[in-house]
């Protein structure tokens, strides 16, 4: 099979190459400048950067390339996004038609734009489902009362912010919600609610977007993920089971358990109309 792959920042990009090419699979990679890894480079068919803004190149690329489907991975700083951008002629032109300039309806845009040129955007896990984190406490430590009613009730608050399209986490202590995801990235959120409650555990909650689909913004943890918990004493995580990358999953498991950190994966909720 020949797939086509957006890259970003994070290891998600690396892992899907890794897993393409023992499966057999060529995968064509247009890198993101400023976000994607140089090192892409040696798993891929064929390599191209672009900037965040040419869209017109993007498609042509894959057209050139005869690729039809295509998997976006890796993160792209939400910065970038809104005001790293400098547009091309058709990207200013899906700008302008669009009614609300979130980051669900920009990827939304693109990925019509690219459907007319017959390119369709797919699961972007497609390569890396046994990554998706399975239902069920899975590290050697469960939640204790404390942890399962801070998660409890940050899980409603996750699930409303991912819905909005604003971030997928936050950081609860004591059942206040002290720290909600925006553009900063789970890491710097985690660091900045350590600010605010010196000395507090706290727990971090994320959550997937209310879409059936997993197309774009996958939540994603990872060793990184637990280091940073480590450093700020956040003592659980709680994910949505099979909408949530867990990458270096096995290795991320352990380091938690030797951290003592809990983690656990439920259900998706689903939001209730008021």
């Amino acid at each position: 099979m020949r797939y086509g792959l957006i890259a970003g920042n994070g290891r998600f990009p690396l892992l899907a190459l890794e897993t393409a090419r023992r499966e057999g699979h060529e995968v064509v990679v247009v890198a993101i400048e400023n976000e994607a890894a140089p090192e892409l480079e040696q798993y891929a068919s064929a390599f191209h950067w672009i900037n965040i803004g040419q869209l017109a190149k993007l498609i042509a690329i894959f057209q050139r390339e005869k690729v039809s489907e295509v998997m976006m991975t890796g993160q792209v700083r939400h910065t970038s996004l809104f005001s790293g951008i400098t547009p091309d002629w058709r990207l200013v032109k899906l700008l302008a038609s669009l009614k609300e300039k979130n980051t669900a309806a920009l990827i939304g845009g693109i990925q019509q734009a690219m459907r007319e040129e017959g390119i369709e955007l797919v699961d972007s896990t497609r390569l890396l489902k046994p990554l998706l984190a399975p239902e069920g406490v899975l590290t050697r430590r469960k939640p204790d009362k404390e942890e399962e009613a801070d998660i409890r009730y940050g899980r409603r608050l996750a699930t409303t912010l991912a819905s909005a399209d604003i971030g997928q986490s936050v950081v609860i202590s004591e059942k206040a919600c002290v720290a909600a995801e925006a553009m900063e990235g789970t890491d710097a959120m985690l660091r900045r609610a350590a600010s605010l409650v010196s000395g507090k555990p706290l727990r971090l909650v994320k959550a997937s977007h209310g879409r059936a689909h997993l197309l774009f913004d996958v939540p994603v943890a990872g060793l990184t993920t637990i280091n940073t918990m480590l450093e700020t004493r956040t003592t659980a995580l709680a994910v949505d089971a099979g909408r949530t990358l867990l990458l270096d999953k096995e290795e991320m498991i352990e380091r938690a358990n030797r951290a003592d950190i809990s983690i656990v994966a439920y259900a998706p909720l689903e939001l209730k109309n008021s």
